[in-house]
């Protein structure tokens, strides 16, 4: 099973887990009438629909690249991220209108004890949910995967902070006090919380749909060039990786010694591909375009050449500015 097949048959768990949370967070609401129950619920409602929506991309992003699609269809993700990003904001927006309401009127809560139960359990199962969503989102560079986990964590900590505001809410009326208006205070609290946690989401895929670029995947491929660097290899310049929802699209230009053949030089090629993709697997693509080297690179190169210009002086430090470079690169 591919990667891009492992993110589309999780999706479908956190669908039905969504539609059954969903059930229990509008059964707590029915039970206790309580407006900041109902924002929980409603956030519920965003889920799953965004799950549908996050399952339909991840379907489309594990299909092959055809005629129409020649590098894929993964850039959906994030367009399914946005929409969800977009959602989430739309839901927090209405979650404040509910909430000034209840200030403005309130009115009695009942079974707070059953509400509390109730959230509680849902807010655990969303936690497990989102943390495996996040880690198999990471592992499998899938954008629609990670914005479902961080969309269900932020559930969970708006959950949390609901639970507390509950439990405040039952003790001060067993006390006696009038906590009708405390209800739709603490609505109106975390529907600000999830508009921001909504904007978060956008600005993640807006970064994605633009081509961002991810200096943490970057370090990673240059660590794995580092690894397997010899003295034929003398410069790497235009590196460029691209995320493609699963997959990854890596460019870069290679310096080799310019006595080397075609046939040689592909030799290299092949292996640098292969030095690469022993890391990423079938997760990644790489186009390796091949130049000659120069006078100015001899006095980074340490291989014996009839062509040699100057005495070596060191080798030419690939750091993650060095090969992102649209140069070749010299000693200094």
């Amino acid at each position: 099973m591919t990667s891009a097949e492992d993110n589309y048959h999780f999706q479908k768990y956190i669908v039905v887990l969504g539609i059954g949370l969903l059930l229990i967070k509008f059964a707590a609401w029915i039970l206790t009438d309580s407006v900041a129950i109902l924002t929980d619920a409603m956030e519920s409602i965003v889920n799953v629909v965004a799950g549908f929506m996050g399952l339909y991309a991840l379907y489309l992003s594990a299909k092959p690249r055809d005629y129409d699609h020649p590098y894929g269809h993964g850039k959906v993700e994030y367009i399914s991220a946005s929409i969800e990003g977009a959602m989430i904001a739309v839901a927090g927006l209405l979650i404040i209108s509910q909430a000034v309401g209840r200030i403005l009127n309130p009115s009695e809560i009942s079974n707070l004890d059953i509400g509390i139960l109730l959230i509680a359990a849902a807010a655990i199962a969303n936690y497990i949910a989102g943390s495996v969503a996040i880690r198999r989102g990471r592992s499998n560079r899938s954008q629609a995967l990670m914005a479902a986990g961080k969309h269900l964590h932020s559930d969970v900590y708006s959950s949390v902070g609901l639970i507390i505001g509950l439990a405040a809410m039952y003790l001060l009326k067993l006390a006696g006090y009038d906590v009708g208006w405390l209800d739709g205070a603490i609505a109106l609290l975390f529907g600000v919380v999830i508009i921001i946690t909504g904007a978060k989401v956008l600005k993640d895929s807006f970064d994605g749909i633009m081509d961002k670029a991810d200096w943490k995947l970057l370090e990673e491929v240059v660590d794995c060039l580092n690894e397997r660097r010899h003295d034929d290899w003398i410069d790497v310049h235009n590196l460029r990786v691209i995320k493609n929802g699963w997959m990854i699209h890596i460019e870069m230009h290679v310096t080799f010694p310019c006595d080397m053949t075609v046939k040689e030089q592909y030799q290299e090629i092949e292996e640098f591909k292969m030095a690469v993709q022993a890391r990423f697997g079938d997760a990644v693509e790489m186009s390796i375009m091949g130049e000659p080297c120069h006078g100015f690179s001899c006095p980074g190169c340490e291989r014996e050449c009839s062509d040699r210009k100057a005495d070596f002086v060191r080798n030419v430090p690939w750091t993650v500015e060095n090969l992102s470079a649209n140069k070749q690169h010299g000693t200094s």
